[in-house]
């Protein structure tokens, strides 16, 4: 099969999307050519059989511009893909959707997330599968759903013997935005007998004042000489942290399946964890093997 690959931004060395360069690298071992269509590119060093076209948000340009660049790329790649997998954005299933079916090309949608709409709705009816990693996505009461590993990459995600885990460590790991609950962490660590703490991860323009909140927050409370702000941190840098300190915390609500946890896990980090689907999370049951498995049954 000829995969056509929809995504936000192929770039390994990106903070929050880096982990998709190894599903992509992954892709390329099960499929004869991958297409990539990303928003935007940044570093990538990808097999030979995977072609790699952005939309140029990296030279700033306009969303006319993005949008006439995504039906250019569809139809001049269409003898070149027998199926679609679109991963996160359900726009781009919305935007292409009755055009696939004319060419008869199948349609998967990947799509983890609490929240949904009506053109959530759509887009799954345009869609011949749906998948997603958590049973409180907005996603999975669609009969065309399927459960999926959250393929963490387990051969990179796992202990270090030769790290120093430093006891009575804490790490909270992620976007500072409201939903990943970063201002509750604080509140949280307050009332804790802890030696040190790092918040890890950067904010969206949208939730720059968040940030501040934040840091405000730790402020308030005294904790400015144990609380440590590192910003964002690449796959790698991600890695390290897991495996040096002695507690993972994350207070994302059910429904988005954080997959920070479960690398963290697989690092050997014990979890402290308010979503209810990742309590007792085995990380060998959501493995890049297993998903890429799965989704080779599943892409028929």
């Amino acid at each position: 099969m000829k995969l056509l690959v929809i995504t936000q931004k192929v770039d390994k060395n990106d903070p929050v999307l880096g982990f998709f360069h190894r599903w992509l690298e992954e892709f390329a071992k099960h499929y004869e050519s991958i297409i990539v269509i990303c928003l935007e590119k940044g570093a990538y060093d990808l097999p030979n059989n995977v072609k790699v076209l952005s939309l140029g948000k990296e030279d700033d340009g306009s969303r006319s511009e993005y949008i006439l660049k995504f039906y250019k790329y569809i139809w001049e790649e269409r003898e070149n893909y027998d199926a679609v997998f679109v991963h996160m954005n359900q726009e781009y299933v919305i935007l292409a959707g009755d055009l696939w079916r004319l060419l008869g090309k199948k349609i998967y949608l990947w799509r983890n997330h609490a929240k949904g709409n009506i053109l959530t709705d759509l887009a799954v009816l345009l869609s011949h599968k749906v998948f997603c990693t958590s049973p409180s996505s907005y996603t999975a009461k669609f009969k065309k759903t399927v459960l999926m590993p959250a393929g963490i990459d387990t051969d990179f995600f796992r202990p270090d013997p030769r790290a120093d885990r430093v006891s009575g460590s804490i790490l909270c790991l992620g976007r500072l935005a409201p939903v990943k609950k970063v201002l509750e962490f604080v509140d949280w660590l307050k009332d804790r007998d802890f030696k040190t703490a790092t918040i890890a991860g950067g904010a969206l323009p949208q939730d720059v004042q968040y940030e501040k909140d934040v840091r405000d927050r730790v402020a308030e409370y005294g904790l400015g000489n144990k609380v440590k702000f590192v910003g964002p941190v690449t796959q790698s840098e991600a890695k390290t942290l897991y495996q040096t300190h002695e507690t993972y915390v994350n207070f994302t609500p059910a429904g988005s399946f954080d997959k920070t946890i479960i690398e963290a896990a697989a690092c050997g980090a014990k979890l402290v964890v308010e979503n209810p689907d990742l309590q007792d999370v085995n990380p060998a049951e959501h493995s890049m093997k297993k998903l890429m498995e799965r989704l080779a049954k599943e892409l028929n």
